[in-house]
């Protein structure tokens, strides 16, 4: 950190305990609560991604200046004295872990490290972990084994809008709901080629259907891409995900754990979020914060991108030939797919209700298409055949309805009262 950077850090806290500094004197009601404020309140901090200061942190600083005589060079960012060494491994340790690597190139650093405590180069009663003798090693330049090469990355760009869209899950801020914080995630969608945001948006929850929702949003307002490039969440994994973008002739394409450099540019955007609108961003409601978030979002658009040099609007219209629209039976495709077997009683059971079907389909598996928010509207289909929506069942309506006779029935009904007149004639004309 350069001699500037750290007098701009030494003034923006200054400025955070100004008041406690001032000479004003302050009951030790009005210190908690003014405490409390600066500690709830998002800043924008020099040099750091984060927006929040801790109690503990604030206390800190104040005790730092006021031991100096009230000296802001106090309040500057203290290095450490000791950076690129590990303390927490003493010399006759680190000959000794040295040699052993050296010993074993090609081992993992767990088992280095069992094979350290084994041969006493690490002393009964002393803890080594594994994220210490990591960084102990790398500093050293042995972390690698000779068999990790470096991968092959090469920084890439689709060639249309909507080759590509990227999509992921960042951390918000906390909003009020019903009288308490809650926090908020973002799910947002990119662009690859023209760096455009189909839709973004904040929610309470991370689940499937919350990125469902921000999903058929997003194409609906630019259109289907060809890729879709997620992480490994569990929603992101989900078969009604695969389902949706196979129906839609969607490629879903999953990035390799621990690789989050494939995710480039939607990371990279989260930044320009945290930068750019969440540092001057001040408590509101989910809804207050949607709206501000698309206001933002639009003047994010107009403005020209350092990767392209072009505005995101600007580059998708440029070509906006290349964009399939969304079709307009699009909900139809975000239906949830099951499968039932019919009961003898004609009924099956979905989402805790009880639905009846045809005759034809009584023993059979049949497939089911629905949202769950719309119970009236269950798809029944047996192949490529559909068999219309299923009425719930009605237990007193279906107490007065005459039951259907099967053709089985009826044909066997006709046979027996024919065997019967053949019967009666065949008495009567015996006995005459």
């Amino acid at each position: 950190m350069d001699e500037d950077m750290k007098k701009q850090v030494a003034v923006f806290r200054f400025r955070v305990i100004a008041d406690f500094v001032d000479g004003t004197t302050l009951s030790r009601g009005e210190t908690k609560k003014l405490m409390r404020e600066k500690c709830d309140r998002q800043w924008q901090i020099p040099g750091s991604g984060r927006s929040r200061i801790s109690k503990s942190v604030i206390k800190e600083w104040l005790v730092r200046y006021k031991r100096s005589g009230n000296n802001l060079e106090a309040l500057y960012p203290k290095g450490r004295s000791d950076r690129g060494e590990t303390r927490a491994i003493d010399d006759d340790t680190a000959l000794g872990l040295i040699k052993l690597r050296e010993e074993l190139p090609a081992i993992t650093l767990p088992t280095l490290l069992r094979e350290a405590k084994e041969r006493k180069i690490v002393l009964p009663g002393r803890e080594v972990a594994y994220s210490t003798l990591y960084r102990f090693l790398t500093a050293k330049g042995l972390a690698d084994r000779p068999d990790s090469a470096p991968k092959d990355r090469r920084k890439f760009e689709a060639e249309h809008p909507n080759d590509l869209c990227q999509s992921d899950v960042m951390h918000g801020p906390m909003v009020l709901v019903d009288g308490k914080q809650k926090k908020t995630y973002l799910i947002g969608f990119i662009d690859d080629m023209t760096r455009l945001i189909p839709h973004a948006e904040f929610y309470l929850h991370e689940r499937l259907e919350c990125f469902l929702d921000a999903f058929r949003k997003a194409l609906l307002m630019r259109g289907l891409p060809k890729k879709l490039y997620v992480d490994n969440g569990p929603a992101f994994r989900s078969h009604h995900l695969e389902h949706i973008c196979a129906s839609l002739g969607i490629q879903l394409i999953h990035a390799k754990p621990y690789q989050p450099e494939g995710k480039g540019k939607i990371e990279r955007w989260h930044r320009t979020v945290r930068e750019g609108f969440l540092a001057t961003l001040k408590p509101t409601d989910l809804a207050g914060l949607n709206e501000k978030f698309s206001a933002w979002i639009a003047e994010y658009h107009e403005r020209p991108h350092s990767g392209t040099g072009v505005s995101p609007i600007r580059r998708f219209s440029q070509n906006i030939e290349c964009v399939r629209p969304a079709p307009k039976d699009m909900e139809d495709h975000f239906r949830k797919p099951a499968k039932r077997t019919v009961a003898k009683d004609r009924t099956f059971t979905i989402q805790g209700r009880m639905y009846e079907a045809p005759v034809d389909l009584v023993k059979k598996q049949i497939r089911l298409l629905y949202h769950e928010h719309d119970p009236a509207r269950v798809e029944m289909r047996l192949g490529e055949k559909t068999y219309g929506f299923a009425k719930i069942v009605d237990l007193h309506v279906n107490c007065r309805v005459k039951r259907e006779t099967s053709p089985s029935a009826s044909e066997a009904k006709e046979k027996y009262k024919g065997g019967n007149l053949f019967m009666k004639k065949a008495h009567e004309e015996g006995g005459a």
